[in-house]
């Protein structure tokens, strides 16, 4: 991991002659394609981007068997056709978003401000002109990282909280690109004080709310047709950054080469909430936002891994999607 300690433990990638080492020139040619089809106008590129993503996702076992238990768990009254499509659909977003992330990051936003459509973009607007600290809870959509990019190249402090990537040159290349207008990291493994420092400080705080943490400060709520551990910490992190908790999600309209960022109202209800309550309510946004566009949604995250006591973990199930033997 390439840090540079400041008191605010911020994270600033570094580059590493290391990465000129052939053992990296698969990454490298893979980033010169994405950022040489930046430069290819979207309604060309992304029909072929959906037809090699739906190609990908027929090969990528391991990735489409979690994404078929997570949609078996949480929408299980959805027909298996139904839900395969929505894998595959899944797939397909996937490079359209990536190659959109590349786009921004080697031109200008202003080439693709046209194709921007921010829905509800008053409510972070009135907060701002009020002069309140904003946190914008953002599932994991595959477009996830491009409405922190847009509103920090408007000008607007972002501080976001990630998991460092295990190839080192991605990681420094992805949160290169991050940061490509400004803002600021804060790993995960430097805790969560950094990022609400931050946040006091004025940083649009960018806050994940679907990952798994474990069963520990978690709580056991409904998530879909199923339960998930969710960790309640948008509840304090409320309280001791005097913000408002504001959802987004950016959906991917390859029909129409447009990224529509829909942003709901302030979650001003967790004030005196208790945990499982606060839980729940992270919860329930998550739904609100993905129901409408399931293909959205990074699926392939093991996102029921942590079960209640004596429940067997959905992924370690044979039963469920036998793996294929080679």
């Amino acid at each position: 991991m390439q840090t540079e300690n400041k008191s605010n433990a911020e994270f600033i990638p570094q580059f590493q002659k290391a990465f000129y080492h052939p053992r990296y020139w698969g990454v490298w040619l893979g980033t010169g394609v994405m950022a040489a089809l930046g430069y290819v106008p979207p309604r060309v590129r992304d029909p072929l981007l959906g037809k090699l993503g739906k190609l990908a996702g027929k090969y990528a076992r391991s990735a489409r068997r979690r994404a078929q238990i997570n949609l078996l768990y949480c929408m299980p009254e959805v027909p298996e056709a139904e839900r395969e499509r929505i894998i595959d659909q899944m797939f397909a977003t996937a490079p359209q978003s990536m190659v959109l992330m590349a786009e921004v990051a080697c031109r200008t936003p202003a080439k693709v401000q046209d194709r921007i459509h921010w829905h509800g973009r008053e409510v972070l607007d009135t907060l701002h002109a009020e002069g309140k600290n904003i946190i914008l809870l953002v599932p994991h959509g595959w477009a996830i990282d491009i409405p922190a990019m847009l509103l920090a190249a408007e000008g607007k402090p972002v501080a976001g909280m990630f998991h460092n990537q295990s190839n080192p040159l991605v990681d420094y290349l992805w949160n290169s690109v991050r940061l490509r207008f400004g803002g600021k990291l804060h790993a995960r493994n430097d805790g969560i004080k950094p990022f609400i420092s931050s946040v006091r400080k004025g940083f649009w705080g960018y806050y994940l709310p679907d990952q798994d943490h474990g069963a520990e400060h978690s709580e056991f709520v409904d998530f879909f047709a199923t339960y998930k551990a969710t960790l309640p910490a948008v509840g304090r992190l409320m309280k001791v950054c005097r913000a408002s908790i504001v959802p987004l999600f950016p959906v991917y309209n390859a029909a129409e080469s447009r990224l529509d960022i829909h942003i709901r109202p302030p979650m001003d209800d967790l004030a005196d909430a208790d945990d499982p309550y606060i839980a729940r309510r992270m919860n329930e946004e998550v739904e609100n936002v993905v129901r409408p566009n399931p293909e959205q949604y990074t699926w392939i995250l093991k996102l029921l891994k942590t079960r209640r006591p004596g429940e067997k973990e959905p992924y370690s199930r044979d039963e469920l999607y036998p793996k294929k033997k080679r």
